[in-house]
């Protein structure tokens, strides 16, 4: 029996694009002839919008792909980068960040839920509202704005934490702390050491409110998604069978 996918809260991104166009495969005679229609109807409208959403996007079957060769082939491959690097080192010193600008206390979430489509750990859960903690590379890359802090990836990503914790408001709050000396190599150092900013102005959140039909279209995702692994799983294995 194939397994059944979970899809990881920092990874929905991957699979939650718009398709260009339905998925033939979801398709019957009926609909078919009306997705050849020049012009539709606001009724044929309706009945396509289901099917378009269920489609994967090119980007989300790559991503699809690529986990179902390694399941089949037993490794995960282990995406690295100095960027990343610095996130794990100085998460402590960033929820710090972020507790002296709010007055705060929030500790690190080391809790980790699941459903039947999702799997995540959050970075702080105060009872009520998600956080997920962002630091910054750089100064350089630091988001000064609300609305150059937004990513579609991030914004998936609380919604499945929210979706899981049952929380009604989300943020992505992105932190400016020092970076490690053995991390910056030959970059500016004063693009580095930012302890002598303000700390208000080293904090920059993006705030979003639980919405239950996007949680809807995840799950109609998810499970597109999850078919297409278990399809490709099956090629994999038919395609070097003797």
């Amino acid at each position: 029996m194939l397994p059944k996918f979970k899809f990881r809260a920092s990874s929905i991104g991957k699979i939650m694009s718009d398709a260009q166009s339905i998925d033939p495969a979801l398709m019957d005679e009926k609909t078919a002839a009306i997705s050849r229609k020049t012009k539709k109807t606001d009724e044929d409208k309706a009945l396509l919008a289901p099917l378009k959403e269920k489609s994967l996007s090119v980007g989300a079957k790559t991503y699809c792909e690529q986990i179902a060769k390694e399941f089949v082939y037993g490794f995960e491959e282990e995406v690295t980068s100095k960027y990343m690097e610095k996130g794990l080192i100085v998460e402590d010193q960033s929820i710090a960040l972020y507790n002296e600008v709010f007055f705060t206390s929030h500790v690190k979430n080391v809790d980790r839920r699941e459903n039947e489509w999702v799997t995540g750990e959050c970075d702080i859960f105060t009872g009520r509202k998600i956080i997920d903690i962002k630091s910054a590379w750089s100064l350089a890359t630091f988001p000064a704005t609300a609305a150059t802090a937004y990513d579609a990836d991030y914004e998936w990503q609380v919604r499945t934490y929210m979706w899981l914790w049952e929380a009604d408001v989300a943020e992505v709050a992105h932190c400016l702390v020092n970076t490690p000396d053995e991390l910056i190599g030959y970059e500016q150092a004063e693009l580095h050491f930012v302890d002598h900013i303000e700390p208000t102005l080293r904090v920059t959140r993006v705030q979003f409110t639980r919405d239950m039909a996007l949680e809807a279209k995840m799950r109609r995702k998810v499970e597109s998604a999850t078919a297409y692994v278990n399809k490709m799983v099956e090629q994999i294995i038919a395609d070097h069978q003797g």
